[in-house]
């Protein structure tokens, strides 16, 4: 077969070409330390990396919203744990000022400091996050939560959010809560339970007050009723010298037969009766409605009640107890909601740790699909400028053949 001058020189500048686009390609390699350049390289191996890259940015996502899921929770978590420390001081405080041998100026010391702690809580109902916003008034993030009237006649704290909850994705298939609104850490907290005595049924009253409160609180619960207020109605009814009865009013039913003497305390419930009834004489008292007061408020009213020295002695107890169970119910509104923050904490963490795993996984798997063996590329570059070379230097001397040389 005939080979033309112009066959020899294509085929040698092939192959310099060749072997010239291979060295090219392995000094890339090396230069990039990827064994993928470009999709043509590994089309499978590429559309593998791509997935692997959108796994690890979504990763990456995770882990910065968990990062601010967790610093909002920790701040949340020292206010509270803030405002508990000041309901402790005002309880406290609210117990010294059952002391009987104080005077008005003692009083008034006491209402002067619980004013310091009413403003430090009522600050920390209003707390901001490092964005300016304010932590629980929900959705109205822009809008001061709580605000103050000094002039208003009842209820001078109010909360100006709304009922919304922000919640952030930390992985593909859990999302935690981030905030929670003040209308359910500090407004939906009851206060005292009580009940009213209706003076037209009191046949030789003499006393009636609360002493178990949780006794109480628990009969309260079980037996008000919303809808039909005839029901909350309870009778109490001398049936015989030794016995009186309790009735539901509404229903007509017998709560209880109790032993019974004149002028001789006995307790029902939490609540203790004393009264000097006669047989057939009765005498009624009514559940009070359940109300809502926030811990601002109910220091608040204590405040006036020490300032108020016109108020009796029974009322102003009246005030300590409504005082100190208001407290109490607030701090366990906040106890709840800190161990709920502890268990997001948790959660998080545990996810976190999850999403540290995963982005290992991932990393390793996109390191065998692009990384370059490094060993392996080093001596392929060797054969392949040896390969260059030798092309380079054989097509001189085949260009230069013809049959003249040999004459």
């Amino acid at each position: 077969m005939r080979v033309s001058t112009n066959q020899v020189y294509t085929q040698s500048l092939r192959a310099i070409s060749d072997n010239q686009r291979a060295l090219t390609e392995t000094q890339d390699q090396l230069a990039t330390g990827k064994r993928l350049t470009k999709p043509s390289d590994d089309p499978v191996g590429a559309a593998k990396l791509i997935r692997i890259t959108e796994e690890l940015d979504k990763i990456t996502q995770y882990n910065r919203n968990t990062n601010l899921l967790k610093n909002s929770l920790e701040q949340q978590e020292t206010i509270l744990s803030s405002i508990k420390d000041s309901s402790n001081r005002a309880r406290v405080l609210t117990v010294q000022a059952g002391n009987g041998i104080l005077t008005q100026t003692d009083k008034n010391a006491i209402a002067s400091e619980l004013k310091q702690v009413r403003d430090e809580i009522f600050s920390l109902m209003n707390a901001q996050n490092a964005g300016g916003e304010y932590i629980f008034a929900g959705f109205q993030s822009q809008t001061q939560a709580f605000s103050f009237n000094y002039a208003a006649n009842a209820n001078k704290f109010k909360f100006e959010g709304d009922t919304g909850t922000n919640i952030m994705r930390v992985s593909d298939s859990v999302t935690l809560q981030t905030t929670s609104s003040g209308q359910d850490i500090f407004e939906n907290v009851f206060a005292r339970l009580k009940f009213t005595r209706d003076p037209n049924t009191n046949d030789n009253f003499e006393r009636m007050e609360i002493k178990d409160q949780t006794a109480f609180d628990r009969f309260h619960k079980n037996l008000y009723d919303p809808t039909t207020a005839a029901n909350n109605h309870i009778q109490l009814t001398v049936i015989n010298p030794g016995e009186i009865q309790i009735a539901q009013v509404g229903t007509g039913a017998v709560l209880d037969v109790l032993p019974f003497a004149p002028d001789t305390a006995f307790q029902y419930s939490g609540i203790e009766f004393e009264f000097s009834a006669q047989v057939g004489e009765t005498t009624q008292l009514t559940l009070a409605p359940p109300q809502k007061k926030n811990l601002a408020e109910t220091i608040n009213d204590f405040i006036i009640a020490l300032e108020d020295n016109t108020l009796a002695s029974n009322g102003f107890d009246t005030r300590i107890s409504d005082t100190l169970v208001g407290i109490d119910n607030a701090m366990n509104k906040i106890s709840v909601e800190s161990s709920s923050i502890g268990g997001r904490l948790n959660i998080a963490d545990a996810i976190y740790a999850s999403n540290l795993d995963m982005e290992v996984a991932n990393k390793k798997a996109q390191a065998s699909i692009q990384d370059l063996d490094y060993a392996e590329a080093t001596t392929r570059f060797a054969k392949q400028e040896t390969a260059l070379e030798a092309a380079l230097a054989t097509f001189p001397k085949v260009s230069s053949l013809n049959l003249f040389q040999y004459i």
